[in-house]
């Protein structure tokens, strides 16, 4: 969460006639927080007590002077200190010793009884003896009365802490976790299984985290009935349809926590759980509407239907991985986790239709919060939901009421109530941004919305203007913190998303409401709701391609206070007028350069790209040029993000043909990347179907997109632009050999050899019929010998489905034609191929190269007369920066430099392109840090 938004206006700080805080008459008035006059008190406005027709005023405020007294402390300000003392508190003695939290109980409580005792005194030694507290008066009553609350709610606290602390490390779970025992428990879920795919490998292999309480525990000889927290990791296989409140029977082995987590074990799970019990029927309505919901998102767009679900009620399970790292990209991670935004909007939408009903302003607040809480029901109370519905209420309060000062008492009441309800919120991000953004919004939006409209600006755009730079700016601290990075386009992408969030929210909630009853009205409503998602989804890519989206920063405390010094600095320049219109003139020159000049500078794609290895992590994933906004991808990579952000960097808008070299996780996981809103000739897969799992997914997917799906068969050639593919292996009906089924499934990939020829001096003498052909494919797939690799099939038929006939013989290589052009250059991409099936490819006869794909990543496995026979220069290996298997190997890597090739990794440069000149082909590297975009 980065910023949050309120779809109405802010709290009003002035009365009618423009002073600042308005007070009431004596005797009564018709309007609250007005005089019939519009008279303000004393405060922090100036005083129309001497106006004519102004009466004399009550002062209600808390700051008001008393005569003799002195002023005193506003009543947000004694609530905020207790309140960050308690925060302060809890964080801190979370990573201590419970008696640490006893001593720090136990001293504020002296301190706490030496300021009673001493306000006292001064009390009774005052004009008002007897009175105690409030018979001190001026500053340093004031003051008293804060320490004492300061006291009061640091023992509370230390104390609550302490016990909590006492929990979790004591007792039988805390011991079997430090010896590791294998156990089984019983346990109840306290929060949704959290499912996190596995980024690499051969297959896919999800995991799942959940919270829960251990209630039973048993080891070899041990029985122990318990209430404490832990956490489950383990494979993700039974934990879906599993909702918190049910209990569930699991065998792992225990492990201690990280220290200061308020958990007493972490247990790794062995298997599935085996329910033992039912959900609770507040959270079986909650499944039922969520499922329902997620149902009706069916007919919606892939992206859409995953996004809506979590921005209406943070269910993010069917979340596209590119769509999460545009939203995070772009400043708006926050849209799908439920806040107090989410709330805000409900109520908002409630509170309208309450003013139109002219209701009272107390029963609109009643029907929102009644309203905040069905909602919460839906989005599942767990504790995350039930601090946005606080957060929520807290903002929703202040926005009736119109009064900031009592939003941030609220909030400040908020926070201290929940820190001492549960200590553990004091070490969460979330909780953090949330109080930070409400803050944000409460304190700083007011003031800077009566600026903007003060310069004319219309108040509805000062408005979001405000909201949105203001949570901004409230956050930008702790999101420096946690991970060293400035959202620079954050602001301008919440405030073009913002308009749509309202819509979304209310007409997905309506769907959840309706679908148990009529499915049929539901998916009428998510149909709308899908269109607000959609331009939620087209601000958040445009916004991450920027090149100025995201900026790196320090990190940690030196990033803050590097921060500090640039707000500092900044606020010194921007005092005058003059300096500001400098300042915006060479912003918007910066801005200008950065969205014109850069693209110049440093294009991407370059211009003449024949090949780009896109950087997708532990992976192989390739494009080929094949014309203009099209291009052939070899594997795909992991996952679908990575995938379809490089083929959107290239501007490719068709895929004519997609070759999975062998169906590993690594290579084919990110197909539905590929797929995504990209028109697909067909699919060319290896024909040895190993592991089962991912080719069976893959082929459904292809069912599904209704794509037809050929097994490659050695022989087969296509031309696409300037790239003729050729299929070298593998050999039908030739078991692939390797030490286990890895090995067995690398060394049946499909092997490519790629040549490029200058497109620009070949004849174009196909037929009008060809050129035109109404598939993607474009060229017809030919045999080397020149016949049709696919017998008896028209142009106009490939794209119906059909499979490819036999290709030619084996071991046949292509001489090119009269129509092809000059030779550019050419390049091998050889899979994942291991020592085995390299020296057969060798023994077959291996075609020299300019450019080698290196094999498996660069691991060890490669046979030294493979890499000599492709008489490559340059090497390029796609590998992740984080992998479990030490790829590329140094001995590899020192291999290929004594064979004279220059090893280019997508671990060190990003993206790398491969490009003709006009002295051959050259290698270009995009950049770490702009491929991660």
């Amino acid at each position: 969460m980065t910023a949050v938004g309120f779809p109405h206006g802010l709290p009003e700080g002035r009365n009618r006639r423009g002073s600042d805080l308005p007070c009431r008459e004596d005797p009564g008035h018709e309007e609250p927080g007005y005089d019939e006059l519009g008279c303000a008190e004393m405060g922090s406005g100036p005083s129309r007590r001497d106006e004519p027709g102004c009466a004399k005023q009550e002062c209600v405020e808390p700051e008001c002077v008393e005569p003799g007294r002195g002023r005193a402390v506003s009543g947000p300000a004694a609530l905020a200190a207790p309140a960050v003392a308690s925060w302060l508190t809890a964080l801190v003695l979370l990573g201590c010793p419970a008696v640490a939290g006893a001593a720090v109980a136990l001293a504020a409580t002296v301190a706490g009884a030496v300021t009673w005792v001493t306000t006292l005194t001064a009390g009774r030694r005052g004009k008002q003896p007897g009175k105690g507290l409030a018979g001190t008066t001026g500053a340093l009553g004031a003051a008293a009365r804060i320490a004492l609350a300061v006291f009061a709610s640091t023992a509370v606290t230390a104390t609550v802490t302490a016990f909590t602390v006492h929990k979790v490390t004591t007792g039988p779970v805390p011991d079997l976790a430090c010896r590791n025992v294998t156990v089984t428990a019983e346990a109840e879920i306290t929060d949704d299984p959290r499912i996190r795919p596995h980024q690499g490998g051969v297959s896919r292999r999800e995991t799942v985290v959940v919270r829960a309480r251990m209630l039973l525990v048993s080891a070899a000889r041990e029985r122990y009935a318990v209430d404490v927290p832990v956490v489950l990791l383990g494979p993700a296989d039974g934990w879906r349809p599993l909702l918190p409140s049910q209990r569930v029977r699991v065998r792992g082995r225990l492990g201690p926590p990280e220290p200061g987590e308020p958990v007493a074990a972490v247990m790794l799970v062995r298997g599935p759980p085996e329910p033992i019990g039912s959900p609770s029927a507040v959270q079986r309505a909650a499944g039922v509407l969520r499922a329902g919901l997620r149902t009706a998102s069916d007919v919606l767009p892939d992206d859409q239907r995953g996004l809506l679900p979590g921005l209406v009620v943070g269910d993010v399970s069917r979340l596209d991985e590119e769509v999460r790292v545009d939203l995070a990209t772009a400043g708006l991670g926050h849209l799908t986790a439920v806040s107090g935004t989410n709330l805000a909007i409900v109520a908002g939408a409630v509170l309208v239709f309450g003013r139109l009903a002219g209701l009272p302003l107390a029963l609109r607040a009643v029907v929102a919060v009644i309203a905040m809480i069905a909602f919460s029901v839906v989005a599942r109370p767990s504790p995350s939901v039930l601090r946005a519905l606080v957060m929520g209420t807290v903002a929703a309060v202040a926005l009736g009421t119109g009064r900031t000062r009592d939003g941030v008492a609220a909030l400040s009441a908020t926070v201290l109530g929940l820190i001492v309800f549960d200590p553990g919120l004091a070490r969460q991000w979330g909780f953090a941004l949330s109080v930070f953004a409400t803050g944000g919004i409460l304190v700083l939006a007011p003031r800077w919305r009566d600026r903007l409209t003060a310069r004319r600006m219309p108040r509805l755009l000062a408005e979001a203007l405000a909201v949105t730079a203001a949570a901004q700016a409230a956050v930008t601290p702790l999101l420096v913190l946690m991970s060293g990075r400035l959202d620079l386009a954050a602001i301008p992408a919440n405030l073009l998303a913002e308009p749509a969030v309202a819509p979304a929210t209310v007409l997905g909630f309506g769907a959840a409401v309706v679908a148990p009853v009529s499915m049929d009205l539901a998916r009428l409503l998510v149909r709308p709701a899908g269109w607000a998602v959609g331009w939620i989804i087209a601000v958040a890519q445009r916004a991450a391609d920027l090149p100025f989206a995201s900026a790196e920063w320090l990190g940690g405390a030196s990033g803050v206070a590097a921060l500090a010094a640039a707000a500092v600095a900044g606020w010194f320049v921007l005092r005058g007028r003059a300096r500001r219109r400098l300042v915006a003139a060479l912003s918007a020159g910066a801005l200008l350069a950065a969205l014109v000049a850069m693209p110049v500078v440093s294009p991407w794609p370059p211009p003449g790209w024949l090949l780009v290895v896109c950087d997708v992590g532990q992976g192989d994933a390739l494009a080929l040029a094949a014309g203009p906004g099209r291009a052939v991808v070899v594997d795909t990579g992991p996952q679908p993000g990575p995938a379809d952000r490089c083929l959107r960097a290239l501007g490719v808008r068709q895929v004519p043909l997609v070759v999975l070299t062998h169906p590993h996780l690594d290579h084919v996981g990110g197909l539905p990347g590929v797929l995504r809103r990209r028109a697909v000739g067909a699919v060319v897969v290896s024909p040895t179907r190993v592991p089962e799992g991912e080719a069976g997914r893959v082929s459904a997917q292809l069912r599904t997109a209704r794509i037809p799906e050929w097994q490659a068969v050695p022989g087969m050639r296509w031309r696409f632009g300037p790239s003729e593919i050729t299929v070298l292996a593998p050999e039908p009906g030739v078991a692939s050999q390797g030490p286990g089924e890895g090995a067995t499934s690398n060394n049946a990939s499909v092997v490519l050899l790629v040549r490029w020829f200058d497109p620009a001096t070949a004849p174009r003498d196909r037929s009008a019929a060809q050129r035109d052909m109404p598939t993607a494919l474009g060229d017809t797939p030919m045999a080397l010998d020149g016949r049709s690799a696919m017998p008896g099939y028209t142009p106009a038929a490939l794209g119906e489905g059909a499979a490819p006939g036999a290709g030619a013989e084996a071991g046949a290589r292509p001489v090119p034609g009269p129509h092809l052009g000059p030779l550019l250059g050419a390049a091998l991409l050889a899979g994942d191929l291991e020592t085995e099936a390299q020296e057969a490819l060798v023994r077959r006869g291996l075609p020299r190269v300019d450019v080698l794909k290196v094999p498996h990543h660069g691991s060890s496995r490669q046979a030294p007369a493979f890499l000599a026979a492709t008489g490559a220069r340059a090497a390029l290996i796609s590998v992740g920066v984080v992998n479990d298997y030490g790829h590329p190997a140094p001995l590899t890597l020192r291999r290929l430099r004594l064979l004279g090739m220059r090893p280019y990794r997508t671990d060190l440069s990003g993206d790398i392109a491969l490009v003709a000149t006009d002295n051959g082909l050259a290698v270009v590297v995009r950049g770490k840090g702009a491929s991660a975009r």
